[in-house]
Order: C-alpha cells, then sequence, then structure tokens
C-alpha cells in the first residue's frame, strides 16, 4: 500500500507461486525479501527506500541464517530492523513472515 510518500508492505510469507515451501530459514527469508522488493518496484521502489523491517521468526536459532538474507538484500541500505521471536505463524510450516516499511521521494 502507497499513501503519498509512504509505502507499507504487511507480513510477506515465503510461498512460491506454486504455493511451495522451502525449509530452510535463510532461503523462506530470501522468498520473503523477494516478494517484498517485488511490491516495492510495482510501487515506485526499490530496497534503497526501505527505512524499515520487522521480522517474525518462530525460532530465534534461525536470526543468523535470516540475518544474513536480509544483508543481502539491504547491505548498504542498512534500514531499521526488529526481530521478534512468536509463538507460531499462519502457516505452521513457516519459520520467518518480514514486513517492510519504505519512504521515496
Amino acid at each position: 500500500m502507497r499513501v503519498g510518500e509512504h509505502i507499507y508492505v504487511s507480513g510477506t510469507g515465503p510461498i512460491w507461486d506454486d504455493g511451495s515451501f522451502d525449509d530452510d530459514a535463510g532461503a523462506q527469508a530470501r522468498r520473503c525479501l523477494e516478494i517484498i522488493l517485488a511490491a516495492l518496484e510495482g510501487l515506485g521502489a526499490s530496497a534503497r527506500h526501505v527505512v524499515r523491517t520487522r521480522i517474525y521468526l518462530a525460532d530465534a536459532a534461525d536470526i543468523d541464517a535470516v540475518g544474513a538474507a536480509h544483508a543481502e538484500f539491504f547491505g548498504a541500505a542498512e534500514p531499521a530492523a526488529t526481530a521478534v521471536v512468536v509463538a507460531g505463524l499462519l502457516d505452521p510450516r513457516w519459520r520467518v513472515e518480514i514486513e517492510a516499511d519504505a519512504l521515496v521521494g
């Protein structure tokens, strides 16, 4: 959703086009971020416009793999990032879900 210069990408799960999932937390994070970047591009933004991300983890042990994926996508941009361990995600096969906020203009 874009409101003026602000773009909000809601919680994004690691879903492939065919509905499948990868079991690896890092691969799941990369898929979430691919979906997020596609949404941003559709609204006139890119990774460099992201100012904040929220990472929801089903298992705290996955933070290193998810953090590495996050750095692949946002390395130089370095958005403010929050990681939260939750009791569960919408689909029990998901290990991570990610949100992003961007500012353009």
